[in-house]
């Protein structure tokens, strides 16, 4: 590794003067001339400042540490990464990451690991949004529950989810203006939080509208996988036309998927006689269909991008640790596709 005493040797100059150079306090205290050599040599060769020894002199290591419950091996879910990682190189950071990969029992070992490498701040990351166990850390180490949120009220963590509530709400009302009055809603009984969340979502969208909840328009998936689809689908679908719904939100993309396959076997057209709407915005199903579905976008990028920026606000302090912590529910926006459409025989 090129070090300060190898450029200050190549340039004929001390090691103190390279340093002042190399942190931007060189001005009226060495050369011009000198002062760009420096900066040619060090571009030229690549000089990379020794992060152990600034962090022994700062308290600080530059250093996110991330513990995440399979997001690292979930393509659907990767965009959290993907956006934790940009924002920690934008400010100067690095993400140290660590995948339990579903183990709960390496969380611990996991979290430890990253502590004894004295990482500035720490971001626990669910594949989906639960509660989460806080993992035992100093209270000097911020901590950030990224699609997850503590199990007590009393956890000292700050944390960001989807606001799924309101993303459900504006997927029935994209339903209710496209001019559907029969809207049904498959929901999934593994993701409780979730589920309770957009069934609220649901039936505060059908209130507003003036709409009564049918119950005969509400079904249940065991699991969010398409093949758990397909009976609640046939459930809803397979029924006289004026008892069945001439739409329907789907509590996830590859439900909606199972909605496809049996409107399909059914000679249901989409969004001809069909209109469906998806959740998550899991491109490789929601662009694959045909047509592709109209659904509403998870912000994972938004969210690891928050993540960092929250834990980065408490180390420099323009969020005191005094601050309680807090939750933030970031938007869904909707994306708009080929599978809604008005009604065939509008009310």
């Amino acid at each position: 590794m090129l070090t300060m005493k190898d450029i200050a040797a190549q340039v004929g100059v001390s090691v103190s003067s390279v340093s002042l150079v190399l942190n931007d306090r060189d001005a009226g205290r060495v050369n011009r001339d000198v002062a760009q050599r420096i900066r040619e040599l060090a571009d030229a060769f690549g000089y990379v400042p020794n992060q152990l020894a600034r962090s022994l002199k700062s308290k600080q290591t530059q250093t996110i540490g991330l513990v995440s419950d399979r997001v690292a091996t979930v393509p659907f879910s990767s965009a959290m990464l993907a956006g934790a990682q940009e924002a920690a190189w934008r400010r100067g950071y690095v993400l140290m990451l660590v995948d339990t990969g579903g183990n709960e029992e390496l969380q611990t070992p996991a979290v430890q690991s990253l502590l004894q490498r004295n990482v500035d701040g720490l971001i626990v990351a669910a594949t989906f949004h639960r509660e989460v166990t806080m993992p035992d850390v100093p209270t000097s180490t911020p901590v950030v529950l990224l699609d997850g949120r503590p199990e007590t009220d009393e956890a000292s963590a700050d944390f960001v989810v989807p606001d799924e509530e309101r993303g459900a709400y504006d997927a029935v009302t994209h339903l209710v203006e496209a001019g559907h009055r029969r809207i049904g809603f498959c929901s999934v009984s593994a993701y409780p939080i979730a589920d309770a969340l957009r069934s609220r979502g649901y039936r505060r969208a059908l209130a507003d509208a003036g709409l009564p909840v049918d119950p005969a328009l509400v079904v249940t998936a065991e699991d969010a996988a398409t093949r758990c689809a397909i009976a609640p689908a046939q459930r809803l679908l397979d029924r006289p036309t004026a008892a069945r719904p001439t739409a329907v939100f789907c509590f996830g993309d590859q439900i909606a998927m199972g909605f496809y396959q049996v409107a399909r076997s059914l000679g249901l057209a989409i969004p001809t006689d069909l209109s469906i709407v998806g959740f998550d915005n899991q491109e490789f199903v929601a662009e694959a269909l045909e047509p592709g579905l109209t659904t509403m976008q998870l912000p994972h990028r938004a969210m690891g991008d928050w993540a960092v920026e929250r834990i980065l606000a408490r180390i420099d302090g323009s969020v005191p640790r005094s601050v309680a912590p807090a939750g933030m529910r970031m938007h869904c926006p909707l994306v708009i596709r080929g599978s809604v459409a008005p009604p065939r025989d509008p009310p």
